[in-house]
C-alpha cells in the first residue's frame, strides 16, 4: 500500500525528516519526501499497511523538539 501523509504542528525540519527517515528503515518502509517548512511535512511511505500505521504513530509523537497537531493520510494502493 501507498500513503500519502501530510503531517503538521510545529516543526524542525532537519529533525523530524532524520526522525522519518529512521522509522521508516526500521518498518522496512519506502520513504518519498515531497517537502517540509516549519509548519508541515509532506511525504509518501510504501509497505504492509500494519507497518504505515506503526509508522504514522510514531511520526504523531514525533521527535523531542517537534509537536505534531494535525496528520492528513490518503491511502492509495500499490
Amino acid at each position: 500500500m501507498i500513503a500519502d501523509f501530510t503531517f503538521k504542528g510545529n516543526l524542525v525540519c532537519e529533525s523530524f525528516l532524520g526522525f522519518a527517515r529512521h522509522r521508516a528503515a526500521r518498518l522496512d518502509l519506502q520513504l518519498d519526501i515531497a517537502r517540509c517548512d516549519d509548519a508541515s511535512a509532506r511525504m509518501s511511505v510504501t509497505g504492509a499497511e500494519a507497518l504505515v500505521d506503526m509508522f504514522e504513530m510514531a511520526c504523531s509523537l514525533g521527535p523531542y523538539d517537534c509537536l505534531i497537531t494535525d496528520i492528513e493520510r490518503t491511502d492509495r494502493s500499490s
